[in-house]
């Protein structure tokens, strides 16, 4: 079945076919910035903070290598719903087994709801710097933001592209002004982009930098915003799409690394300049701005900027949620449902850590969502690598080798990044924590997730080398020998005792009549099995004489003698316990030359729970299987 489109109420809203020159490029123009917010949110400040206030203008250049990363990674992503015309859940769901898509989506949401605790947290400051409100009651406020999704969702991709870039423009308009009055060192900042040897101190808050720059949900996102944009589907339409959408991103996220800039700048000029090096904390550097800068108008537009990346972030975060849901497990929510569900698993953590342990904690649950987001990465990331990756799928347009290594090089390095901060969080955790059990529990989570990643990792070059052998085995042509094989005599029939039985042996019986000999339509064997699965037959096997197996014999030889009556020969078969193996024994021992048995009509997470009875069977035996769907 065809899978349903991404964000489908925006699917191909956009028309560029017609348009020409810079209106098709204007045209193009929207998905980058709005995932480009992600790259400017509360969570980022925090270490371009650190980093100024610190180090001056020395960590600019890690700044800069990891927008080239973000350039790399999104572009990925574009180019794989430009082409498969899937979003990256989806195409996720098509590829993995679903208890592994099960495991990815939970950590999706983790993500998603992680990175809408860091916009609450931001917003919350912004509106006490900007008000002076207690953090508690700008908390709450931000509930209302969720009716601003769907006021803009009603008016178009366009639109909401529209507010975004207004919002993104507002954070970088404020920082241009607030330099303007810092008056930075232009020379120094310029040095500051040649990399240089960095002490233990500086690497640690390079590694923040670098490891919270690619969020894991804008890799969803982008593979579904560039599908709003309906595209002349030849080679020719695919290509400028993909060229249109690079300029798209490189220009937006380009605006990111600026504003992201503008912030370790500030914070050099304004504090490493001044002795002031401790500064970590976003509401002390607002503190320092005006005493420091002589100017009342700077923290303002400081708080200004913060307000506009959370809300800015908060709105392309609901239309990752619903991409991932949808993705994922089909399941489509109205959006005020599923924008309210998301900001109050983000709001009830914000507000019992401020209500219980006080606002001088919110600094750590900011932490803490980053490495929930750290976490989550490599799972996003790698799948991403190996589908655009894949010619099968991609075509002419998966990518060469040199990228597929830059790409293969930048996971590495982030995986390694924020697996070091996972690996440093829960160290300290289970130094700290006096509880055994939890210690075990976060040690179990931790293994499970590490082997999922290696699962994700490795399973696609094992299909692909899979794919590859059954090609291998079907590439040539061969000569039939139109002769008659003999006749099908012995047919075993797998039956349930449900109302599917009787289509199940009507259905044996029409194969029968095929397969008979001329001289005799009636020559055909069949061999009636039933697996019985009480406590008592798991226990004694054959041996057992309990009711149900007694009920379960009476019943074949009701089936067998109805057979016998019509002229058709019939024994029966009871097996024990595992159902596979016993319909296989059965089926061996009798010599069956082929077997009749009915589709249980469950699949997906459903075969883990009651058993996948029909793959398994017809793996284990030589003789053709006829599956009858009841």
């Amino acid at each position: 079945m065809k899978p349903e489109k991404s964000l489908d109420s925006l699917h191909e809203s956009v028309n560029v076919q017609q348009k020409t020159g810079w209106r098709k490029i204007l045209a193009f123009i929207g998905p980058a910035y709005l995932v480009s917010v992600g790259y400017m949110d509360p969570g980022n400040w925090a270490t371009d903070l650190a980093g100024g206030a610190a180090f001056g203008y020395q960590l600019i250049w890690v700044l800069l290598l990891s927008n080239l990363m973000a350039i790399l990674l999104q572009s990925l992503s574009a180019r794989l719903g430009i082409v498969r015309r899937l979003d990256l859940a989806q195409v996720n769901r098509e590829t993995y087994p679903p208890l592994v898509n099960l495991s990815l989506y939970i950590l999706a949401e983790l993500a998603i709801a992680a990175t809408d605790l860091a916009e609450v947290l931001g917003m919350a400051i912004g509106i006490k710097l900007l008000t002076g409100l207690p953090m508690m009651y700008g908390t709450i406020i931000t509930v209302m933001d969720t009716f601003l999704f769907l006021f803009l969702q009603r008016y178009g991709i366009r639109k909401m592209e529209a507010f975004i870039i207004l919002l993104v423009a507002t954070i970088g308009f404020s920082f241009f002004i607030q330099l303007f009055i810092a008056k930075p060192d232009l020379s120094k900042a310029i040095v500051g982009f040649i990399p240089s040897k960095l002490s233990p101190q500086a690497l640690y808050i390079a590694v923040g930098i670098i490891g919270a720059t690619v969020m894991p949900h804008n890799l969803y996102l982008h593979s579904a915003l560039v599908q709003t944009r309906k595209i002349n589907r030849d080679v020719a339409g695919i290509r400028k799409s993909i060229f249109y959408n690079f300029i798209d991103s490189a220009v937006a996220l380009n605006a990111a690394f600026f504003v992201n800039a503008a912030i370790l700048i500030l914070a050099a000029t304004a504090f490493y300049a001044t002795g002031h090096l401790e500064v970590a904390k976003i509401e002390d550097a607002h503190a320092l701005l005006a005493p420091l800068l002589g100017s009342k108008l700077a923290p303002i537009l400081f708080a200004i900027a913060l307000i506009a990346a959370g809300q800015s972030s908060t709105v392309t975060g609901t239309l990752a949620g619903q991409i991932v849901m949808e993705g994922y497990l089909k399941l489509r929510l109205n959006p005020w449902i599923r924008r309210l569900i998301t900001r109050i698993v983000a709001i009830v953590p914000a507000v019992l850590v401020i209500g219980i342990m006080g606002e001088g904690k919110v600094d750590a649950l900011l932490i803490f969502s980053q490495v929930i987001l750290s976490l989550q990465l490599g799972y996003a990331v790698i799948p991403l690598i190996h589908f655009v990756s894949d010619k099968n799928t991609m075509g002419e347009f998966a990518i060469n080798w040199k990228i597929k290594v830059l790409a293969w090089l930048v996971a590495t390095v982030l995986v390694y990044l924020n697996g070091h901060l996972v690996y440093d969080f829960v160290s300290d955790f289970v130094a700290t924590s006096n509880y055994m059990f939890i210690k075990i529990v976060v040690v179990i989570i931790i293994l499970f997730f590490v082997g999922l990643l290696l699962y994700i990792t490795i399973f696609p070059f094992i299909r692909k080398h899979h794919q590859k052998g059954e090609t291998d085995l079907h590439g040539d042509f061969v000569d039939l020998e139109w002769t008659q094989n003999e006749p099908v005599q012995r047919i075993a029939i797998a039956l349930d005792f449900t109302s599917s039985d009787k289509q199940i042996m009507n259905t044996a019986i029409a194969h029968s009549k095929l397969h008979a000999s001329d001289s005799n339509n009636l020559s055909v064997s069949f061999i009636l099995i039933h697996i019985v699965e009480s406590a008592t037959a798991n226990y004694h096997l054959d041996a057992s004489d309990d009711e149900e197996s007694r009920k379960d014999q009476e019943r074949l030889n009701v089936y067998a003698a109805a057979l016998i009556e019509k002229g058709y020969q019939a024994t029966t078969a009871l097996g024990y316990r595992n159902r596979v193996k016993e319909i296989v024994r059965i089926v061996h021992e009798k010599d069956a030359q082929l077997l009749v048995m009915g589709a249980h009509k469950h699949q997906g997470w459903k075969d883990y729970l009651f058993g996948e009875t029909i793959e398994s069977v017809r793996h284990k035996l030589s003789i053709p299987v006829l599956i009858v769907n009841q």
